[in-house]
C-alpha cells in the first residue's frame, strides 16, 4: 500500500473510530477516557473499568503507530508528511500517557484494597478478570507475609486480619468515602443532602467540594464529573 493511501485510510480510520454519532453526548473515546481517567484519579472508591472503551483505544494507537512506521520507512514522503508524523506521534504519546496513567491509578487502588475487593462482591463486578485474579494473588501474598512475619507469634484470638475490636481501626483497609471531592456539574442534578442536614443544589457547570459518598451516584450516572 502506497504511504499517502496509508495516510488516507488511516484518517478515515481516525474519523470513524474517534467520532460518536451527533446524537452521543459522551463525546469521543479519547474525551470519555479523559474524563473516567480524572474520575478514577480523584475518587476514593474503585470506579467500575472501561474494558472496551480501553480496548478501543489501544486498537487504534496500534493502527496509528502502524501508519506512522511505514511513512517514517518510506524515502518518498515529503516533508510536509514528515511535520504530519510528529503531530500524530505527538497525539499518540498524549493518550498513552493518560491510558498509562488510568491503569495504573487504578492497580494503585487494587492493591490497597485487595483484602476488601475479595470479601466485597460489588466491588469485584466492577474490576477486570485480570484486575480480579490479580487483586486475589495481592491479597493471598499480603495475608501470607503478614502471618509469617508477626500473626503466628500471636494468640489465636488475636492471629486474624479479620477482627473488628472495638475502638480500634479495622485491619482491612476499605475506600474512604467521607473524603471530600470536587464535583463539576455536567448538567442540571437532583437536589442532594449533606451530612450536616443541609441541602445543594447544583446546576451545570456548577463545581462542589461535597463528601464523596454524597456524589458517588451522580458520578456513576455521568451527571457530574471529578475535578
Amino acid at each position: 500500500m502506497a504511504p499517502a493511501a496509508a495516510l488516507a485510510d488511516e484518517d478515515e480510520d481516525r474519523r470513524a473510530v474517534d467520532l460518536f454519532p451527533d446524537t452521543e453526548p459522551l463525546g469521543t473515546p479519547l474525551e470519555q477516557l479523559t474524563r473516567y481517567w480524572m474520575n478514577e484519579r480523584h475518587a476514593p472508591d474503585i470506579l467500575p473499568a472501561q474494558e472496551d472503551l480501553l480496548t478501543t483505544l489501544l486498537d487504534h494507537l496500534r493502527r496509528q503507530s502502524d501508519a506512522v512506521q511505514l511513512l517514517r520507512g518510506d524515502p518518498s514522503t515529503s516533508e510536509e508528511e514528515h511535520f504530519r508524523i510528529m503531530l500524530v506521534q505527538t497525539e499518540i504519546e498524549r493518550v498513552k500517557f493518560i491510558v498509562r496513567s488510568y491503569v495504573r491509578t487504578r492497580l494503585f487502588k487494587i492493591e490497597r484494597y485487595a483484602r476488601f475487593i475479595m470479601t466485597n462482591a460489588d466491588v469485584q463486578t466492577r474490576l477486570t478478570a485480570a484486575e480480579r485474579d490479580h487483586a486475589s494473588r495481592h491479597a493471598k501474598i499480603t495475608d501470607q507475609h503478614f502471618y509469617l512475619s508477626v500473626l503466628q507469634s500471636l494468640p489465636d484470638k488475636q492471629a486474624h486480619l479479620d477482627d473488628t475490636p472495638i475502638f480500634v481501626p479495622p485491619m482491612i483497609t476499605e475506600p474512604d468515602k467521607s473524603r471530600p471531592v470536587f464535583v463539576h456539574a455536567l448538567q442540571r442534578c437532583p437536589r442532594i443532602r449533606l451530612p450536616d442536614g443541609a441541602t445543594l443544589d447544583m446546576e451545570k457547570g456548577h463545581i462542589s467540594l461535597v463528601p464523596y459518598a454524597v456524589v458517588e451516584q451522580l458520578v456513576a450516572r455521568r451527571e457530574v464529573e471529578l475535578v
